[in-house]
């Protein structure tokens, strides 16, 4: 982050606006919200301006700017129209350490102002940090439409309530607990429907039935998808926000494991070749051990936790221990990296039908139905299968498939590392000695690959200068 978010109290105190214009206006409608004592110095102001200095809710100094009017002051405002007189303000405010924002000069900015919904006293601020102000108020706007305007009275509500929930629950942990369960049920919604004194009745009840300090918790299996963090569900994003553990894999990208919660702790269990930081049978008893604990544990799996996740094995130790748990799918890499790399799994002129495998050698073997995996009209894709592609170009046209079948290699897919080759059996060992891609690398075998450069329409930021896609030759 290039600025700190913080929330400053300003009631009652000194802050100084250089400036008498609209912009000026604004600023000082925003810090009179704010409660604050307001000093503006300009030669002349606004017609609200104006008013608002005969009302009595400002002070004005009639005057150009002077490093006197710092005096005193906690916070200041240069929004002159006067750009260097602006920047010497900035210096001035800054060696006598008082916190300091120019107008549209985020350089200059020692804080700036975000764009802010308010629910008070629940209030969100937006910040694209001085880069882009429209797009602030954008972001704002869409946000506006989906935090309701009941969400401060349920603040306040939960004020009112907060000591005694924390003499019920010693424990920060259930405190969570109650409180998550409180606010996304039927109190909340008696709030925002204005029946407080139902909502009333509701929490006493709740309180006085107070058993989640020794219930178990709860495991949620969530599918992370291939690695674009817009590819989450609702449910993922929700069920991430809530737990107390994250458990995660290799493939989770770190955009993804960001959005879950800030303070909760995080375990990683990620395995590669010839590297694991923990066994699948230790996995399995950690999630079992911890909701036993009364935890709510999210387990966050690259892709689709049912697909070559190992998920069924995890929830089955679950199911044994008797730990409630919940799954939620993910979008598996094939879906996903196909989609980003522009190559269709099936289409009616190419292929109908899909494979999914996994690649994975063991013993320097690779046991599949190479008979059935090299029958045309198909999409083969494979996961885990960069290290075995030799062994899958030599396997497939064994069984039949022709030497110059299309097929695409889709590294890191859907994120800004999007790296695409494409070629043939014949020739893709030719592309990997050139690219040498890495894994997490997806293989997709069929004519459908043919189509890639025509339909491709990700274009990864990082590479899209350089030509990432290798065209079939």
């Amino acid at each position: 982050m290039d600025f700190f978010p913080i929330f400053l109290d300003i009631n009652s105190k000194r802050c100084l606006v250089a400036g008498g214009g609209p912009v000026a206006e604004r600023k000082t409608a925003a810090l009179l919200n704010s409660g604050a004592d307001v000093t503006l110095v300009a030669p002349e102001l606004t017609p609200n301006l104006a008013t608002w200095r005969d009302t009595g809710q400002l002070t004005h100094i009639e005057r150009h700017f002077d490093e006197s009017d710092l005096a005193e002051s906690h916070l200041v405002i240069a929004a002159t129209s006067d750009s260097d007189v602006n920047r010497n303000i900035a210096e001035l405010a800054s060696a006598q350490r008082i916190p300091v924002n120019v107008v549209d000069q985020p350089k200059l900015c020692s804080f700036i102002v975000p764009s802010v919904i308010d629910r008070s006293p629940v209030v969100a601020a937006i910040s694209t940090g001085g880069a882009s102000p429209v797009l602030a108020r954008l972001i704002r706007a869409r946000l506006e439409s989906l935090i309701p305007a009941g969400y401060g009275r349920l603040a306040e509500f939960c004020g009112r309530f907060r000591e005694r929930v924390k003499e019920t629950f010693s424990e920060p942990k259930d405190r969570r607990l109650f409180w998550d369960k409180v606010l996304q049920g039927g109190v909340a919604e008696r709030i925002f429907s204005g029946h407080a004194d139902e909502a009333d009745q509701l929490l006493d009840k709740a309180l006085a039935d107070a058993k989640l300090s020794k219930s178990t918790g709860e495991v949620y299996l969530v599918g992370a998808g291939p690695g674009d963090p817009d590819l989450l569900t609702f449910r993922a994003l929700r069920l991430m926000q809530q737990a107390d553990v994250v458990v995660f894999d290799r493939l989770v990208a770190e955009p993804i494991l960001e959005m879950t919660r800030q303070d909760a702790e995080r375990i990683y269990v990620g395995k590669e070749r010839s590297n694991h930081a923990m066994r699948q049978e230790e996995i399995n008893k950690l999630l079992a051990r911890l909701a036993k604990e009364g935890k709510r544990v999210v387990r966050l799996k690259g892709g689709d936790p049912f697909i070559f996740g190992r998920g069924g094995e995890e929830i089955d130790t679950l199911a044994e221990e008797g730990i409630p748990f919940q799954v939620v799918p993910g979008v598996t890499a094939a879906a996903g990296c196909a989609s980003y790399a522009g190559i269709p799994l099936t289409h009616r002129d190419y292929a109908q039908s899909v494979t999914f495998v996994t690649g994975h050698l063991k013993d320097g073997t690779m046991n599949l139905n190479w008979e059935m995996l090299a029958q045309p009209n198909q999409t083969i894709v494979f996961y885990m299968g960069l290290l075995g592609l030799p062994v899958i170009r030599q396997q497939l046209q064994a069984h039949g498939t022709p030497g110059d079948m299309p097929i695409a290699l889709v590294q890191q897919g859907t994120t800004h590392m999007q790296r695409v080759f494409t070629g043939t059996l014949d020739n893709i060992h030719e592309v990997v000695e050139r690219e040498k891609p890495k894994p997490p690398t997806l293989i997709i075998v069929g004519r459908v690959v043919e189509l890639q450069e025509k339909l491709s329409w990700y274009k990864a930021p990082e590479f899209s200068e350089q030509g990432a896609t290798s065209p079939i030759k």
